[in-house]
Parts: C-alpha cells; sequence; structure tokens
C-alpha cells in the first residue's frame, strides 16, 4: 500500500486531477444515485477554504514583518495590472454583445435576494469589510478584513526581536505544509465536485441558454487567450503563452471545479513558490487578487445587463456601453463584499439604463441557471489571472534591470 500511495504521489498533480475528472464522470454516468461520492467534493472545498484564511494571516504578517528595508516589491504594478485586465474585460463583454445580441426567456429565481442599490453601497461594504473585528474576518473567511490586520500586525512586529519573526516564520511554514497535504486530495475532491455537477444539474437547463452560455465563455476565453497574453507580452516583450498556459492548467483548472477563488488561494500560493516568485509579493497579490481582481466578473455583469436590455428592446448609444464597461469593473472589484457575488451588482449594472429592478432580479435568476458554467468560468478566469499578473509583474521587473543592464554595458 506504501508503494502504491508513493507511485501515485510521484504522478503530476494535474495529471491526478484529470484521472480524478474522469472518474467523476463515469461514477456520474453509472451510478448516479451513489450520493456519498459528493462528500469528497465538499470535504476538498471545506478544507481549502478552513486553511486559507489562516495561511492568508500568517503569510503576510511574516511577509512584512521580516521586509528589509530597501527591498522593493511589485505590488504597484500588480495593482495597475489588475485594474487593466479588469477594466478590458468589461470592454471585451460589451463589444462582443453588441456583436452578438442576445435576449432571454426571464425567470424567477432570485426571490428574497436584495442586491446593492449602488456603487456607493458596495464601496460601503468593501470599506466595512476592511476595518471589522479580526476573528470575525477569520471566522467569515472576509479576505479584505484577514489582510487590513495582516498589514497591521505585520508592520507592527517589524521592530519586534528576531526570535518573534522566526517563530512567525514557523507558523508560516507549517501551515504551508498543511495546504500542500490538502491539494494532495484534489483528484478525489475534484471527483465528487465533478460527480455532484453532472448528478445534480446536468446539461438539459443550459440548452435554453445556450447562446446566452456560449457569449459569457467565449468572452472569458477570449480575454484568457488573446487579452490577458497580450497585457502580459507588453510588460515582458517576450512569449506569454508558456505563463498563460501553466497558471489556465495548474490553477484554473482547480478553481474551475471549486468556484471558489477563496478556496484557490492555498493553490495559487504554492504554483507562485514553484515559479520562484517573491513572496514578500504574492503573499499580498494572490489574497488581495482574490478579492479585487474579477475580470470574468466584469464579463458576466456586463453581458447579462446587456441582455436584459436587448430583452426590453432599449437603444443603447456608445458613451453609455462605455460607462457600462466602467461600472462593470468598478462592481466586479467590490463583488466579494456582496453576498451573491458579481450576479447581485447585475441590477446596480441595469439601473443605468432604466431597467426595472423586479426585471433586473430575473436576470439574476437566470444567472442562477447557467451558474454551473458561468460560475465555473468566471472563477477559472479571475484566479488564475492573479498569479498571472503577479508573475508578470515580476518578469516585467527583471526585463527593465536586464534593459540598464545592457544599456550600460554599451556605454561603457
Amino acid at each position: 500500500m506504501k508503494n502504491l500511495f508513493s507511485k501515485w504521489n510521484r504522478i503530476s498533480l494535474v495529471k491526478r486531477i484529470f484521472i480524478g475528472i474522469i472518474l467523476g464522470v463515469i461514477l456520474a454516468l453509472t451510478v448516479p444515485g451513489a450520493s456519498g461520492i459528493t462528500i469528497f467534493g465538499s470535504l476538498f472545498v471545506g478544507a481549502l477554504k478552513a486553511v486559507a484564511p489562516v495561511l492568508v494571516l500568517f503569510l503576510v504578517m511574516y511577509a512584512l514583518a521580516a521586509h528589509k528595508r530597501g527591498t522593493k516589491t511589485n505590488m504597484k504594478t500588480v495593482l495597475a495590472l489588475y485594474a487593466i485586465g479588469t477594466l478590458l474585460a468589461g470592454v471585451v463583454a460589451v463589444a462582443v454583445s453588441f456583436i452578438f445580441p442576445v435576449t432571454l426567456t426571464l425567470t424567477e429565481g432570485a426571490e428574497g435576494l436584495t442586491p446593492p442599490e449602488g456603487i456607493v453601497e458596495v464601496l460601503q461594504t468593501v470599506l466595512f469589510n476592511m476595518v471589522t473585528n479580526p476573528v470575525d474576518a477569520l471566522l467569515n473567511a472576509n479576505y479584505l478584513g484577514i489582510l487590513m490586520w495582516a498589514v497591521i500586525l505585520g508592520l507592527a512586529l517589524k521592530s519586534a526581536n528576531q526570535n518573534t519573526k522566526d517563530m512567525l516564520g514557523s507558523f508560516s511554514d507549517a501551515i504551508t505544509k498543511v495546504v500542500q497535504w490538502v491539494i494532495n486530495l484534489a483528484p478525489i475532491g475534484i471527483m465528487g465536485l465533478v460527480f455532484d455537477a453532472i448528478v445534480t444539474t446536468g446539461l438539459s437547463a443550459l440548452l435554453v441558454y445556450g447562446k446566452l452560455v456560449l457569449i459569457l465563455v467565449g468572452c472569458m476565453l477570449f480575454i484568457a487567450l488573446v487579452v490577458n497574453p497580450l497585457i502580459v507580452y507588453v510588460y515582458i516583450r517576450r512569449n506569454p503563452y508558456p505563463l498563460v498556459f501553466k497558471v489556465l492548467k495548474e490553477s484554473g483548472l482547480t478553481a474551475f471545479f471549486t468556484r471558489s477563488s477563496a478556496a484557490n488561494i492555498p493553490v495559487n500560493m504554492k504554483l507562485c513558490e514553484e515559479l520562484g516568485l517573491d513572496e514578500d509579493t504574492y503573499a499580498v497579490s494572490i489574497p488581495l487578487g482574490a478579492t479585487i481582481n474579477m475580470a470574468g466578473a466584469a464579463v458576466t455583469i456586463a453581458v447579462l445587463t446587456l441582455a436584459a436590455v436587448n430583452t426590453l428592446d432599449i437603444q443603447v448609444d456608445f458613451m453609455t456601453a462605455l460607462l457600462l464597461s466602467v461600472i462593470a469593473a468598478v462592481s466586479a472589484a467590490g463583488a466579494s463584499g456582496v453576498a451573491g457575488g458579481s450576479l447581485l451588482l447585475i441590477p446596480l449594472a441595469c439601473s443605468l439604463f432604466g431597467v426595472p429592478n423586479e426585471i433586473a432580479m430575473q436576470v439574476v435568476g437566470v444567472g442562477f441557471i447557467i451558474g454551473v458554467v458561468q460560475d465555473s468560468c468566471e472563477t477559472a478566469l479571475n484566479s488564475s489571472t492573479d498569479v498571472l499578473f503577479t508573475a508578470t509583474a515580476e518578469y516585467a521587473k527583471e526585463y527593465k534591470e536586464s534593459k540598464v543592464g545592457n544599456a550600460a554595458a554599451l556605454k561603457s
């Protein structure tokens, strides 16, 4: 048995995950009544969500406490990339919705949910999440609150003695080890998630909204395979696709099935470590990206809003469409601060065109129906882009330094 486990662990994690996917599909088709299989998926996602807040708290605290004066991080570049990527995602979604307009068969299904009334409410929610009680932030996986307290405590501990910093480092290493154990369970967990998705949802409900699903997925694929690589190329001036495919394979794949950016934080942290990135940067950029880097959410908000507009036969001019791109991007950045995520921000965007709240909430209901595909693709794009842009910022720094070095060598 020990030899069997040893051989299994020597197979790459991605290959093991593919085996888990295949087993999940086979079991769903052959023994759909075996509901106990779904528990593996729930346990896996639950374990990732449980360890992620503690991981973020200690990693960020230690990174800041141990940070030496004069050592530069790449956070400014990362934040700029997050903003550019999310805004361009909104622009792409609006453009595609104009080229391929889609109308909806409106449905109920979002009763009892209260969407935010405006951008101000979304931003207020984000700000209040930042100043929440630290224990409450950990219990509710409020990453803005966790990040804020980790930064404050990390800065306060900069003047602590070396023994205290070493202890923080040991805690950080221990939690990272636990994360590795949890991630090794991914194949079994994803098998349960695939089984649950096929058995409980199937694909029949999606056929009615096939065109809408194609537009949403098409936009996200275009951003992942065209827009993001172009952004990366502008910064690092070399072929971006090896990095793009690596993050999609190792981060996007697990995010697609867990459908949780928070649960994917440990996976992204491990991938950043494998890529040899600066821990001072990724310890902050990855949990922050899981909160504000929301290109997939911008696509969802823009596409479903314009679908509602087309359904009501409302004419949209260029400037209003451009404004929608900006609103989609800003709303998406605050999506994690609102229960229901990106879908509940659709009424906010719809209000720009005078769409009644009752109609907008029916569009949210459509979003829930296609959520098995929409949310999976959205999370995969959001989460994999966190690593992509963190790596891009570091490689861009190396590219600039090499240019300066070459220029100096030519002068001498």
